[in-house]
């Protein structure tokens, strides 16, 4: 089982570098415009600052970006160092569909293997490639893996059919055999197996118990909190586009939580469903998080617990856990996580 860090703060590469130290082995970087700091800004600097770890978007998004725009971004953070769901709905718009998202998949991957592709845009198809590679404007001679994020069993399938990797979240993304099944379906539709290295990646909120500890104290509410939240964001946002219904978990919380963003006129809401995304804890939004609540959607348990459930996913197949912890405890948690659960591995 590999580790990463979730992160995006310009200012903050120092948190990259001494999760570096620490042991962990990859930093996804946010692709999110409106609460975020540059995506590739971060990734440069992290670049120059790190010396072994895997650095990528977490996820680039595609509707913010033309492929050719997004493909160059990608090699030329190669050339420095050879190695999703809020960034459109922020905007208030939905995130792009399954088909154009294959597309814009299969030309950023096309770039980045050298190749000419013939692409279309308002209308017109030209054939496009990486011009004056020679003068190492980029880099594309070291192979550059391209994961999916999926949480849905059809973009799970997509990540089988054309990735190297699915990345997703537990238990959003459902369970790792689920999510593994789904990816196998769509390698087989494509004619092919799974590579050996095919990664499957998963963000995950970390509730680690101190003796004796509820799993609604202050502590772990102030450190797992804003995930929780940002994961019912997700879910209020599905809500209102297709109408889907929540998890068991969330209904005891569901109606009381619509409630509260049917406060704001319709269009602010996505505006305030945002609010404190994976940020940090709104002291009003924070008495919806409930002792089940945590225990539903975390990793939650003392360390000899959370180690088990970490051999128990590592035998499922998921090779890595990501961690995405708030901006005034990312420090505090990735130090007890390594301390507490990693050296034990």
């Amino acid at each position: 089982m590999d580790f990463g860090i979730v992160t995006a703060k310009v200012d903050e590469i120092g948190y990259i570098t001494h999760a570096e130290n620490l042991g962990f082995t990859h930093c996804w970087v946010t692709d999110s415009q409106m609460i975020r700091s540059n995506c590739w800004a971060v990734l440069a600097l992290a670049a120059r600052d790190t010396r072994r770890m895997r650095l990528g978007t977490g996820v680039n998004v595609p509707a913010l970006r033309l492929a050719p725009v997004a493909a160059n971004g990608i090699a030329t953070i190669n050339r420095l160092a050879p190695t999703g769901h809020t960034a459109m709905r922020t905007l208030g718009q939905r995130p792009m569909r399954l088909a154009p998202f294959r597309e814009y998949v299969e030309v950023v991957r096309a770039l980045l293997a050298g190749k000419e592709v013939d692409y279309t845009l308002e209308g017109e198809t030209h054939p496009i490639r990486f011009q004056m590679r020679e003068h190492c404007f980029i880099d594309l001679e070291h192979p550059i893996p391209i994961y999916i994020a999926g949480f849905g069993p059809k973009a799970q399938a997509l990540a089988g059919e054309i990735a190297d990797g699915l990345v997703s979240g537990l238990p959003r993304g459902g369970s790792v055999p689920a999510m593994l099944a789904h990816a196998e379906r769509g390698a087989a539709q494509a004619g092919r197996r799974l590579p050996g290295d095919f990664l499957t990646a998963a963000m995950v909120t970390l509730a680690l118990r101190r003796p004796g500890e509820a799993l609604d104290s202050d502590r772990i509410v102030a450190e797992c909190g804003p995930a929780i939240l940002s994961g019912l964001h997700y879910l209020v946002a599905r809500h209102l586009e297709t109408g889907e219904d929540p998890p068991e978990y969330a209904r005891p919380i569901w109606k009381g939580y619509l409630a509260w963003l049917e406060e704001v006129p319709p269009a602010q809401r996505h505006q305030r469903l945002h609010g404190s995304h994976y940020s940090f804890l709104d002291p009003v939004e924070a008495r919806f998080i409930t002792s089940a609540l945590v225990e539903a959607v975390c990793l939650a348990g003392s360390p000899e617990e959370i180690v088990e459930r970490v051999r128990a996913l590592t035998q499922e197949g998921l090779k890595q856990i990501m961690l995405y912890p708030p901006l005034n405890r990312q420090y505090r948690v990735i130090e007890d996580f390594a301390d507490s659960v990693m050296a034990r591995l």
